[in-house]
């Protein structure tokens, strides 16, 4: 069983809010003289700027952005809100015998931390992250799915990745891997339905691997 982390096991910006995160690295850019588009500039996903680096600016200033970037997620999963049901998904997997991999676009080293500090490190077989300063990588290109494939030790079609974007969608489609959709919004509902199956809640997850379900 493969998740992604901001969705399906917590709220990593919940006391850090994403839109300030990303203005920190917009201010970044700007102290660097990097000529932003509008829409940049004033982008409220800290994932999008440092793509937008990525694609747009060297190595030595992605790299800056990275840095920056993962100092804010290792801050902002101290305050990070647990989704309901989410915790219980990866020890109800455990508890049946899956080996569980988490494949985050946040960094690895921010994953990490907060499986730490929930007691549930020794839940998770393997944290694939975001690349270092290798933004063009993240999903929904599918090398990070394929890497957590490996790491649980299955075949791609043996594998179910639970994500609450389309960058999960189609990452696991490319990746070959079976896709839940969870529609964490109502907004997410009518395009998930391309999703091999579609949860509005955690629980659909816990209440599936129940061992009478199995």
């Amino acid at each position: 069983m493969l998740l992604d982390f901001d969705g399906p096991v917590c709220s990593v910006f919940a006391g850090l809010p994403a839109a300030r995160v990303a203005a920190e690295l917009v201010g970044l850019l700007r102290a660097e003289r990097v000529d932003l588009p509008s829409d940049v500039a004033a982008e409220s996903d800290p994932l999008a700027v440092i793509r937008w680096t990525g694609y747009h600016c060297d190595s030595a200033l992605t790299a800056a952005v990275e840095d920056a970037l993962t100092a804010l997620e290792l801050r902002a999963v101290a305050s990070a809100v647990p989704t309901p049901y989410g915790h219980d998904v990866i020890r109800s997997g455990r508890g049946v015998g899956l080996a569980v991999a988490i494949v985050s676009n946040n960094s690895g080293r921010a994953v990490s931390a907060y499986l730490a500090a929930h007691g549930l490190a020794d839940q998770v077989v393997r944290v694939v992250g975001r690349l270092y300063a290798r933004p063009e990588l993240m999903k929904p290109e599918p090398g990070m799915v394929l890497d957590a494939v490996r790491a649980v030790g299955g075949e791609p079609r043996a594998c179910v990745l639970v994500g609450d974007s389309m960058s999960d969608i189609v990452a696991a489609r490319a990746a070959g891997a079976r896709v839940v959709g969870y529609a964490n919004r109502p907004s997410k509902v009518v395009p998930f339905a391309v999703a091999d199956a579609l949860i509005t809640t955690m629980a659909d997850v816990v209440a599936a691997l129940s061992p009478d379900n199995l």
